[in-house]
């Protein structure tokens, strides 16, 4: 069995017990940004995996939800996050880099755009990493969207480019003041033609990963920080302020989300099925 997992400190606690041997996973471990997992979960390369919220969306008849594992926040996210040199509402027609690294991310900053800010801008994809911001050949642009661990450098104050950008909106608190629900960014699947026996072993191995994580995420901030070069507090702040379940309230979110963009087209009508209790 091959389970995906993401590298980003916000996947810290999920695999932290993992990482230390304390918790044994009967499976090989396959690292790869959002946007690769969800290739390869697509492409039948992974057995289970977390991947975008979109991703399951797309493909409902494929995978199977992992009951109680999700990566969400009901407020700020911290880690996705549109910096620029504008208001929102004056992006109509300019042009906004998106990342490639999250399909979830895209999507919903489209919908802002939409329902929001009530802007039309002109999307353009491009890389996510801090490194990639000072780079001359960077299209030319008034806003970007970056995610991940560069996005929490930027929103941390902890590089010098974000005096680049006046004008920060985090998309988990602009969802949340629009919606009033909390937003799922990623949810683990089986694919549903995977062993059930196998995969509810992996599962349970994985909750309990994920329950050694939160109890211990002094420890975890402490990594974070030292992977990141944000601070400990921040890394802390970060990490404390994210959920790893998926309840009736962040089902509420993801079934909203769903609606919208069923509504709009961008992924077909479908139904949540979840992997079976153990």
């Amino acid at each position: 069995m091959r389970v995906g997992r993401i590298p980003y400190i916000n996947c810290y606690p999920v695999y932290g017990g993992i990482d230390r041997g304390l918790v044994a996973l009967d499976a090989t471990l396959v690292d790869g940004i959002p946007s690769a997992l969800n290739r390869r979960m697509a492409q039948g390369g992974l057995d289970i995996s977390v991947i975008s919220a979109v991703e399951y969306a797309r493909d409902t008849a494929r995978y199977l939800l992992l009951p109680d594992l999700a990566i969400s926040c009901d407020g700020p996210v911290r880690s996705v996050m549109l910096f620029s040199r504008t208001p929102a509402e004056r992006l109509g027609g300019r042009r906004v880099l998106v990342t490639r690294s999250s399909m979830t991310s895209v999507v919903l900053l489209e919908l802002l755009f939409d329902h929001v800010w009530k802007a039309r801008p002109a999307f353009v994809p491009a890389d996510a990493e801090i490194a990639d911001l000072a780079r001359a050949e960077q299209p030319e642009h008034d806003a970007r969207l970056i995610i991940g661990d560069a996005a929490l450098l930027l929103s941390s104050g902890a590089s010098d480019l974000a005096r680049e950008y006046p004008f920060a909106y985090d998309l988990g608190a602009v969802w949340k003041a629009w919606t009033g629900l909390p937003f799922v960014f990623a949810v683990w699947v089986a694919q549903r033609t995977a062993p059930v026996e196998q995969s509810l072993a992996l599962h349970a191995q994985l909750i309990r990963s994920r329950d050694w994580g939160l109890a211990n995420l002094p420890v975890l901030a402490d990594q974070a920080a030292q992977a990141t070069g944000v601070s400990r507090d921040a890394a802390w702040e970060y990490l404390s302020g994210l959920d790893y379940g998926l309840r009736y309230e962040h089902l509420a979110g993801l079934t909203t989300f769903f609606g919208k963009l069923a509504a709009s087209g961008r992924v077909p009508n479908g139904s949540l099925a979840f992997l079976p209790a153990a």
